[in-house]
């Protein structure tokens, strides 16, 4: 799936997201996704839409060599998260858990934007305090997914990521940005304050940087956001895709297994007093060297050979 650009424009304020057009129909043929078993071809590639009818052409999946794609496609809407798109993600990630052939996961967006935060289009249109709570309520449970995924989740940024947009590249794990890339928690400025995309940011930030956003609401480039924490590469535009895929290739060829228990323990601990996290992580050390894996990557080591993972 190639990488899809436009010329750099001013990042649009969340509210200005303009009105959704109707996005072109997906060839309805589909590649076969091969089983995942030893005899399946590593370089196999498949494309799997989302399982939900009415947004299956605005989630689209794509999976090479143990990296799982996911494709934001509302680019009309800034690909803004409406409750139908989120409950569809929800879903592929919910599906993704369980693939034992998916090692690591890659969220970007199609078109000009990552993700423009929340549909406001839709918030508006249903003024009950009940469809708020549960648009709320499902972006919170999505962003819990993602952190609780048992496979590293990479966020490919270009164009903007804003409010809920920024919020879902400070819940990956990790995140490789376009140099064209704007993000900012925006709310303050049209009396919204980005309360629930703060609860990512300033688990991914340095509390002043957090608060900077915050408060002042503005629109900050990619080089500050990487100076911030917020993401971890900038690289040219149009050498995003490449480079993200290498770094999510480079992780899909580690044990699947000693990731899934690495990055439980890392969020398990970092909340943890220091003696805590010191006696949870050192019995992880003991659980992981009883993983099959572990022991075949102490004896490639010490012969010098590349190990051959069993992914468990």
């Amino acid at each position: 799936m190639s990488d899809v650009t436009a010329p750099e424009q001013t990042a649009p304020e969340e509210q200005t997201v303009p009105e959704e057009q109707t996005v072109p129909e997906q060839a309805t043929t589909e590649q076969t996704r091969a089983a995942p078993s030893s005899s399946a071809s590593p370089a196999a590639v498949s494309t799997i839409p989302a399982q939900e009818p009415a947004v299956a052409d605005t989630l689209l999946r794509e999976d090479q060599d143990g990296v799982c794609i996911l494709t934001l496609n509302r680019p009309n809407a800034y690909n803004a998260l409406s409750i139908e798109f989120m409950e569809a993600l929800s879903a592929m990630l919910n599906s993704i858990a369980y693939d034992e052939s998916v090692r690591v996961v890659m969220i970007r967006g199609q078109g000009r934007g990552f993700c423009a935060g929340h549909d406001l289009k839709q918030i508006m249109a249903s003024p009950e305090e009940e469809f708020h709570s549960l648009t709320f309520q499902r972006c919170s449970e999505l962003m819990q997914q993602i952190v609780n995924l048992p496979v590293p989740v990479i966020a490919h940024v270009t164009g903007i990521a804003t409010a809920a947009g920024c919020q879902l590249v400070a819940s990956c794990d990790l995140a490789v940005a376009a140099d064209n890339s704007r993000f900012a928690t925006p709310g303050v400025n049209i009396g919204l304050f980005c309360s629930t995309p703060m609860v990512a940011l300033t688990r991914a930030v340095n509390p002043k940087h957090a608060l900077e956003m915050l408060y002042l609401g503005d629109v900050i480039d990619a080089h500050r956001a990487a100076e911030m924490g917020l993401v971890n590469w900038v690289v040219p535009r149009e050498e995003l895709s490449a480079f993200a895929m290498h770094k999510a290739r480079t992780i899909a060829s580690k044990s699947r297994a000693t990731l899934k228990l690495g990055k439980r323990a890392y969020h398990a601990q970092k909340d943890m007093a220091l003696s805590d996290a010191y006696k949870h992580c050192s019995q992880v050390m003991v659980e992981n060297l009883q993983l099959e894996d572990a022991r075949e990557g102490i004896s490639a080591f010490v012969e010098k050979r590349p190990p051959q993972w069993k992914h468990r």
